[in-house]
């Protein structure tokens, strides 16, 4: 790296297989155990991703944040997030499979509501995050 070039950056060198990392290791063969019983299960990890793909959509974000003050009827749903009643539809049946909304049927009407509050907790951090990286990046 030349000394005038203070943004470039030196890639690692990638490894043969099996080959050993050359970097310093901060975990000892009884740390690594100890953390390996603290990672999660496979099901767990499934399930994470699952629902982080769910939320992966900025359809079904703005949906979540129009039900977070409380429950709408899907025509109030599309109005606020511009879409039409079927794609509305057609996104609560995976947020409602997912068990993040739950419907409230009165008579003719279904209404709709946040059915898990730690979604929004996680909206809400994710929210701060996106807010912090846009200003550390001004």
């Amino acid at each position: 790296m030349a000394s005038n070039d203070l943004h470039a950056v030196e890639t690692p060198v990638a490894l043969a297989a099996g080959e050993p990392c050359p970097a310093p290791h901060h975990l000892d063969v009884r740390d690594t155990a100890v953390r390996r019983r603290t990672l999660m299960g496979a099901r767990t990890v499934e399930a994470l991703a699952d629902t982080f793909r769910v939320l992966g959509d900025p359809t079904r974000v703005r949906i979540l944040d129009a039900l977070a003050p409380g429950e709408l009827c899907v025509c109030d749903i599309a109005g606020l997030v511009g879409i039409s009643e079927s794609a509305v539809s057609h996104q609560l049946r995976l947020l409602r499979g997912m068990r993040l909304v739950r419907p409230r049927r009165a008579g003719r009407l279904v209404y709709y509501a946040v059915d898990d509050h730690h979604i929004l907790e996680l909206l809400k951090q994710a929210l701060t995050h996106v807010e912090e990286a846009g200003r550390a990046s001004r």
